[in-house]
């Protein structure tokens, strides 16, 4: 079958291994019982992976709902914890690949090849200098560690006990934030550095967090908010706890970090180049990236080629929405109509917010036009506004998973902020996207897999998970909520995402600078200033993440048009959807092989 977007032949023929392991030839054939023996063994390793992973990392244990480590913070960029996550990554690596894994069935199969390849780019990301440059203004330790202490995150705040686990886990802060100085100042001296630009933003979060009166502070939050359960004696005691901590251990350590990137690091930061090419070793860096994030073999070339291919096609459908709607003017004319008019602008941003509520209670109401009963996950969500301090540079809009237990919702963080950059006709792309049929239904029924094992339940895929919330942007029309302009939102989402393709290779692979990404998007999107800046700068700051979802969309979207010619009359989209969704989030040369052999099975 033809491919337009290829994705990993190595992947793909270990996992067509899938379709031969029944006629393999074999010298002795395992029994039923040695098979069940081999998946039961390695359902206990990956088990133990699991727990000796997130024990290495208790903040992604916190995250998980696992909440014995929620004490600890460790500080996961020395050169001795960095050694400890090669050798789990290589102990286990080795551990399964002695098993044979043609004999095992399908499902146990799938786990094996998505293990080990998770294994084996776990290793290789270590060659890479990521824990020189571990602060940006998207990933900020600062900013994470404000919002866990808040307590609306995922470190819980509802017993004397889950404060004093916080407390001791605030203890440990300055010593982390120590740890990302002596890693900084250890790439200042190889050359590697974030562009000043967006230590310029980080540094803006940093201030945000350092406030003269300690119960202005996020880390003073859960005070406000005790528990009624609590005591008078228990209140005064944990009060009088969190307001030491906050004034003589961690505010102090903010300061030092605040002056540390203001006094010493802009100074050597990046003025001259914006990518990972612009660092020693950075182009292989940035290969790594887009190998990992797509799980394809496309090179940034043949992906810079196809984005400008996307972009151009996009823009002709969104001249059929200017016939539609009676627009007489050129493209651009109708970017800056839709940008500008104020018919297109929230006036509040609690309109904002109520806007989008309504919106997903709508879509909601026919999701079962395209998804069996069965296919959606227990867990609700909710919509919340980002955050103030982190909305000047956060995304459009976010997701974040419910917990295992049912204590947190999945979250849908909408940025508010700047209303006529967040025009009215972005609603029901992005709802469809991060919310439901998006994010919160494949990333909450995963979590709602018991029988995957656990790496699986609570890992992901990026380009299988970003591809999935792009491919739903265009499911509006099949459920009947788009109007016009939600259809020329959908395709202007959709031009972001291939716009995403050229600049991010741009940046990373071309050397252009940020006023040529800029450049290029206000000559080809409807995008207001402070969007075209945001999105800019985290590309720069997420190498080879915004490859993922165009990529991964175009492949789903194959795939459905492949089955529906295959299948013909036969077709059922709650069906196609079952399939994709059904093993949770896969690489892409996994999903094309389960796919293929599904539809085959359906003749």
């Amino acid at each position: 079958m033809f491919r337009k977007y290829r994705t990993n032949k190595a992947v793909i023929l270990s996992a067509m291994l899938l379709a031969l392991t029944a006629c393999s030839p074999k010298q002795q054939e395992p029994t039923t019982t040695q098979i069940e023996s081999s998946v039961v063994e390695l359902n206990a390793l990956y088990d133990e992976y699991f727990a000796a992973a997130i024990e290495l990392e208790p903040l992604r244990a916190t995250a998980l709902g696992e909440h014995q480590y929620n004490d600890l913070l460790p500080d996961t960029l020395s050169a001795e914890h960095r050694e400890r996550k090669r050798m789990l990554e290589d102990e286990y690596l080795k551990s399964v690949k002695r098993f044979d894994v043609e004999v095992l069935p399908e499902q146990a199969q799938l786990s094996y090849h998505i293990f080990v390849r998770d294994r084996e780019m776990a290793i290789e990301a270590l060659e890479h200098p990521s824990h020189l440059m571990p602060l940006n203004q998207f990933y900020n330790i600062a900013n994470q560690l404000a919002m866990l202490g808040s307590g609306t995150s995922t470190q819980p705040f509802n017993t004397r006990h889950d404060y004093e686990m916080w407390a001791e886990r605030m203890r440990a802060i300055p010593k982390v934030l120590d740890g990302v100085i002596r890693n900084m100042r250890e790439g200042m001296e190889q050359d590697i550095t974030q562009p000043r630009v967006l230590m310029e933003r980080t540094l803006d979060q940093i201030n945000a967090h350092l406030v003269d009166d300690v119960t202005d502070s996020l880390f003073f939050q859960p005070i406000n908010n005790v528990p009624e359960s609590f005591s008078e004696q228990d209140t005064l005691e944990i009060s009088q706890l969190y307001s030491d901590i906050i004034t003589e251990e961690v505010l102090p350590a903010y300061q030092q970090l605040r002056d540390f990137v203001e006094s010493e690091y802009l100074a050597a930061a990046r003025t001259d180049s914006y990518g990972l090419g612009g660092v020693p070793g950075g182009k292989d860096w940035y290969a790594y990236n887009v190998r990992w994030r797509t799980t394809t073999d496309l090179t940034p070339d043949e992906i810079h080629n196809i984005g400008l291919n996307e972009v151009a096609r996009i823009h002709e459908e969104i001249k059929l929405v200017m016939n539609d709607v009676g627009f007489t003017g050129t493209l651009h004319e109708f970017f800056e109509f839709t940008r500008d008019d104020p018919q297109f602008h929230y006036s509040s941003r609690e309109e904002m917010l109520s806007d989008y509520r309504a919106f997903a209670a709508e879509v909601e109401k026919r999701s079962e036009q395209l998804f069996f009963a069965d296919m959606l996950p227990k867990a609700g969500y909710e919509i919340r506004k980002v955050e103030e301090f982190r909305e000047r540079s956060a995304s459009s809009g976010s997701y974040s998973v419910p917990s295992e237990d049912g204590s947190r919702p999945g979250v849908f963080y909408l940025n508010t902020y700047n209303l006529p950059a967040r025009p009215t006709w972005a609603k029901a792309a992005l709802t469809l996207h991060e919310a439901i049929p998006g994010h919160h239904y494949q990333l909450a029924l995963q979590r709602e897999m018991e029988n995957l094992p656990s790496f699986r339940r609570f890992g992901g895929e990026t380009a299988f998970i970003e591809g999935w919330g792009l491919y739903t942007e265009a499911l509006g029309d099949e459920l009947g909520v788009y109007t016009p302009y939600d259809r020329y939102g959908a395709y202007v989402a959709e031009l972001w995402r291939s716009i995403r393709l050229v600049v991010d290779t741009g940046i990373h692979s071309k050397g252009w600078s940020r006023q040529q990404v800029l450049d290029y998007m206000y000559a080809n999107a409807p995008v207001a200033e402070a969007r075209a800046v945001s999105e800019a700068e985290r590309f720069m700051a997420l190498p080879g993440q915004a490859l993922a979802y165009k990529i991964g969309q175009l492949k789903i979207q194959e795939l459905r048009a492949y089955v529906e010619q295959e299948l013909g009359e036969e077709f059922d989209v709650r069906e196609f959807h079952r399939q994709v969704l059904r093993h949770g989030a896969l690489p892409l040369s996994v999903l094309e092989v389960q796919i293929e052999q599904w539809a085959a099975q359906q003749q």
